[in-house]
């Protein structure tokens, strides 16, 4: 099976960017499956239903969110009624949270790609342990019995906790991926079982920011500790940026995984097929 995986979208830049190339990268990799993360999508703050419809329509198959999923309100309901959009699995009483916090989707072909998103615990929101969470969920549906691959996005800050999240995965997991920091990190791996692994996808953004929002307020904040105007995402040409996973049929883990950047100011990188 062949997946893509995109980092955080951030305000017009980054959605410009999607619509621009994912249907097209869709067809040139032969992707069976796409997953981009839009919490920042609406003006760098949540999702709207029109923007994750336009988002579906440029090919996501999947949107996952994190610790921005409700500022929109309207998501609170929109994601009820969605079941292609996934916020953190790890709330307390997980139950009573609208949506999801994972699903098994079935392509039309009859195989089944099971999506978890959890929300890390250093530096973030007091949310219940993603390890419990997610561990629950894959011996639930185990890969290569009820999923044809699994992919756990783990929205945290701290690197270390990604990364651990990718070795706990490690032979359960076709791709553990890291969003929420904004910058692709350099690290693309199978690590040692089977799992393809990168601590950030980064962000589909205009990179000549501050992780996606223009310069001058986020630098104003750090020099003079005192918060001026309010946070808005940079406008200019954005970056695509993402992971590109091909897993075995017969196993769901990775047999390849390399980042991929396309558009505006970073080094541009696609696989080929």
């Amino acid at each position: 099976m062949r997946l893509l995986y995109f980092g955080d979208i951030v305000g017009k830049a980054g959605r410009r960017v999607v619509e621009d190339h994912v249907a097209d990268l869709k067809r040139e990799l032969k992707i069976d499956f796409c997953i981009i993360n839009a919490e920042n999508a609406a003006g760098g703050f949540g999702i709207t239903e029109a923007i994750a419809n336009a988002l579906f329509l440029a090919g996501a198959d999947c949107l996952t969110l994190g610790n921005h999923s409700w500022d929109q309100k309207e998501a609170l309901t929109f994601i009820e009624r969605e079941p292609r959009m996934l916020r953190p699995l790890n709330y307390p009483q997980a139950a009573e949270a609208p949506g999801k916090g994972a699903n098994l989707y079935t392509l039309p072909d009859g195989r089944r790609v099971l999506v978890v998103l959890v929300l890390g615990q250093l530096f973030m929101e007091n949310l219940d342990c993603p390890f419990a969470a997610v561990n629950s969920t894959l011996e639930a549906c185990p890969l290569a019995d009820v999923a044809d691959a699994v992919v756990v996005d783990i929205h945290a800050e701290a690197n270390s906790e990604k990364m651990a999240m990718g070795h706990y995965c490690d032979g359960r997991a076709s791709l553990v991926v890291g969003s929420h920091t904004h910058i692709p990190t350099a690290d693309a791996q199978i690590l040692p079982n089977g799992t393809a692994y990168q601590t950030d996808a980064g962000a589909c953004a205009d990179y000549n920011s501050v992780i996606g929002m223009e310069v001058d307020e986020p630098v104003n904040r750090f020099v003079s500790k005192i918060r001026g105007q309010r946070l808005r995402p940079a406008e200019g040409p954005g970056t695509l940026c993402g992971v590109f996973v091909e897993t075995d049929d017969k196993t769901g883990l990775a047999t390849r995984v390399e980042p991929v950047r396309v558009g505006g100011r970073l080094k541009e990188t696609t696989p080929s097929v």
